[in-house]
């Protein structure tokens, strides 16, 4: 079993920063792709990036490309998400997510692991 928790969210300007940082504990040499996904009110969870654990390859949403940065640590198991520029309609509750299988894209269906989410509001 694999348990993920999240830190980092809160209020700020837009065009402002965050970071939101996501810990797992368990049985994480299992885990191949590591993801943040966002869930604004009334709409369904989608993918913002994910990054793959041993080789570190990233793929992003095209509505954050060059403005957010996914990373893990040299323990391969925390990862963040460093969010810069941030608009209004980043607004959400954001999830990070993990899954044994590759990674495949941003899908959510791919990932079985899932943190409690935290609120980043712009």
């Amino acid at each position: 079993h694999v348990q993920l928790v999240e830190s980092g969210g809160g209020l700020v300007q837009p065009g402002g920063s965050l970071n939101l940082s996501c810990a797992a504990t368990g049985k994480t040499n299992v885990l191949n792709c590591l993801g943040w996904f966002r869930q604004a009110p009334g709409k369904e969870r989608e993918g913002v990036a994910v990054i793959t654990r041993i080789h570190g390859g990233t793929e992003y949403a095209d509505s954050v490309k060059g403005r957010f940065i996914i990373s893990r640590d040299s323990s391969k198991t925390t990862w963040s998400l460093q969010m810069n520029n941030l608009k209004p309609e980043d607004t959400a509750m954001y999830y990070c997510a993990t899954s044994r299988a590759q990674c495949r894209g941003l899908d959510v269906a791919d990932f079985y692991y899932w943190g409690q989410g935290t609120q980043v509001t712009v």
